[in-house]
């Protein structure tokens, strides 16, 4: 253990034991209950801020650096470049590049715009071309994670790497990456860093992200958990594929269990108003072979079997009753039309809508109905393997942001990753801010979707670490609750004198300021001259895009609306100009914390503060408008507009 290293892990364990004693301290003595109302939020909010810290130490307690994988490249390669609507000459840029690869491989271009000018210039430039067909709302499926699949589906090499359109790699990428796949025969998925060839020394927009591209990833990595980032790495086809087959089996497992749930529940129903003895033998003979296949399934039987079993008990059950229910037949037609089973374009698979099984299980059907109803359940499912069958998707498309997700169902499985800690390919960042806030907006909404309807706490096949390495992750964007509370606690107490805490006393300094310290002198010692403050300011500035994307991944998961995938815009500057419409709730905040600094200042000048809980107050509104500053210098960025192939010369040719 070097001894950087040894220093970085005391001054974690330091970091969460005195944010431990501090927040203590803060819940048990220090609240000021009579203004609850601000206190409680802000005593919430650093109770948050003390979890992230506690993710972030446990993150750099394993960080790793990988010495160079010791087995040679070996394998076929696929490499496949993403694209959807980038201008083309952008696009060929890459194509070029990738194909000049070192090491031997077949080039795609995978065109999600099916544009013909492309397809004619990667045919001429000898590079493959793949595009597929839309769905019936007539827009490709699953965005980025549905081109990917398709495409896995008309090439066989035995790994992939993977390109944005605007990603230009090393002639060596393949040479660098491909050893460790053969090192360690259950590596998955080998990630490289981002690095963006636009951006300046000053990066207004926080493109960079050196730090999560070097310690938090290499962190990660310590507890096999660094994860797929969408470009730049290369992946193994047979994790991809077992990854779609078994989500296949777990998604007809899943249907067929709902559908013997709500058939028994319907079965009972009938069992309850049967009046002929002969009727109910012959329902509680088929409620005792639906309830057997439903223990057979949860036993890990084949669908199959236990499908056969559950279908030959209704054919039986409706060839005896069928001559005695003949009458009401015809009265039910018209509910058995209106199953609640539909088809989601966005997750392409069928949906249960559980609300709807649960009133068809207590709808009055006729006894031969309600089995018929059972059966067309079956079918609707494909229970019994008839019909067309659910596609397999290796890549998964519970998120509009593919790769993180898949990751964690690769590690799920036993699957393991690796950050390599080199910059092997350079792409292009967002110009402008209006393109910046709409990216980040949809990777915290991808990251909240996953959390949501895959939570890594919850997720069967992890380790402790890795559930803990993906949930930091997703807990980061939930801190723009929390930044409103750190933006009006001051505001609070500048204008109204309102104190969140009982006193400015020893007793809080003495506790809050060596925890502030060490957890900075933390940050330092983990950075090693890494330019991190860009990230410490979006952390805070940009948290209206955090609040929205919670509330848009809420309400895609919960009420079912859909999420807009945006392309990150890779042909200069917006035209449009600042986003004022996005920004107003930052400056609307910079605007208020001056008002506030002002009157608390006049109000010292009249005897009506106290100087103390001032100077506390003014420290930290300087602080937060020295972070919202960020968001005005993005606003006026006019740094100078790069192409790709000029700016990445080097590397493509």
């Amino acid at each position: 253990m070097t001894a950087r290293f040894a220093t970085i892990r005391v001054l974690a364990l330091l970091s969460v034991l005195l944010g431990v004693n501090y927040v203590t301290w803060r819940w048990l003595e220090s609240v000021n209950w009579s203004a609850w109302w601000i206190a409680v939020p802000l005593v919430i909010a650093e109770t948050y801020s003390l979890i992230d810290t506690f993710l972030f130490c446990l993150t750099m307690w394993k960080a790793r650096t990988r010495p160079a994988p010791v087995s040679p490249p070996q394998g076929t390669v696929d490499v496949f470049i993403t694209t959807y609507n980038e201008p083309i000459d952008l696009v060929m840029t890459t194509a070029r590049a990738a194909a000049r690869i070192a090491y031997p491989h077949t080039t795609w271009v995978l065109d999600d715009g099916a544009r013909p000018e492309l397809e004619a210039a990667a045919r001429e430039a000898g590079i493959g071309y793949l595009t597929r067909s839309d769905d019936w709302t007539g827009k490709p499926r699953h965005a980025k994670a549905g081109n990917l699949n398709s495409a896995l589906f008309e090439t066989d090499g035995e790994f992939l790497l993977i390109l944005d359109a605007d990603q230009i790699p090393d002639p060596l990428i393949l040479h660098r990456t491909l050893g460790y796949f053969a090192d360690d025969p259950k590596v998955s998925v080998v990630q490289t860093p981002q690095w963006f060839v636009n951006v300046d020394d000053a990066d207004p927009l926080g493109s960079q992200a050196p730090l999560f591209y070097g310690p938090i990833q290499q962190g990660k990595d310590g507890w096999n958990a660094a994860f797929f980032c969408g470009s730049n790495a290369v992946l193994r086809r047979e994790a991809l594929m077992q990854l779609g087959i078994i989500g296949y089996v777990r998604e007809v497992t899943d249907s067929a269990t709902r559908a013997l749930r709500t058939s028994e529940q319907m079965i009972e129903k009938e069992m309850r108003a049967a009046a002929d003895p002969r009727l109910r033998r012959e329902l509680s003979a088929l409620h005792v072979a639906i309830r057997r296949g439903s223990r057979d399934l949860a036993a890990g039987a084949p669908v199959s079997d236990v499908a056969a079993s559950v279908r030959s008990a209704v054919d039986n059950a409706s060839r005896i009753l069928i001559a005695e229910d003949l009458e009401g037949i015809r009265a039910d037609l018209e509910e058995l039309g209106a199953l609640p089973i539909a088809h989601d374009a966005q997750l392409d698979a069928v949906v249960v809508d559980e609300a709807g099984l649960d009133a068809l299980a207590a709808s009055d059907l006729s006894p031969i109905t309600a089995l018929d109803a059972v059966r067309a359940l079956l079918d609707a499912l494909r229970l019994d393997r008839g019909g067309e069958a659910q596609p397999i998707l290796p890549l998964a498309t519970i998120s509009v942001t593919e790769d993180m997700a898949t990751a964690m169902q690769l590690h799920s499985l036993g699957w393991r990753s690796v950050y390599h800690h080199e910059i092997l390919a350079k792409g292009l960042a967002p110009e402008d801010l209006r393109t910046m806030l709409t990216q980040r907006l949809r990777w915290a909404q991808g990251t909240l979707q996953v959390m949501l309807r895959d939570n890594p706490l919850a997720k069967r096949g992890l380790s402790a670490g890795q559930r803990l390495m993906y949930f930091a992750t997703m807990w980061s964007y939930l801190s723009g609750f929390a930044a409103v509370v750190y933006l009006t606690a001051p505001v609070v107490y500048l204008v109204f004198g309102v104190l969140p805490v009982t006193a400015w006393s020893v007793d809080f300094f003495v506790r809050f300021l060596p925890y502030f310290l060490v957890n900075q002198l933390l940050f330092l010692f983990v950075a090693r001259g890494v330019k991190t403050w860009r990230g410490q300011q979006y952390s805070l500035a940009l948290f209206p895009v955090w609040i929205r994307a919670c509330w848009t991944a809420f309400a895609n998961v919960v009420f079912g609306r859909p999420l807009s995938f945006a392309v990150t815009r890779k042909d200069g500057r917006d035209p449009r100009g600042v986003p004022w419409g996005e920004i107003w709730p930052q400056l609307t905040a910079m605007a208020v914390l001056s008002v506030a600094l002002v009157i608390g200042v006049v109000r010292v000048f009249l005897g009506t503060a106290d100087g103390t809980g001032t100077l506390v107050n003014t420290a930290w509104v300087l602080y937060d408008l020295v972070v919202l500053s960020v968001i005005v210098q993005a606003a006026r960025y006019r740094g100078p507009v790069r192409t790709l192939e000029k700016e990445t010369h080097g590397i493509a040719h």
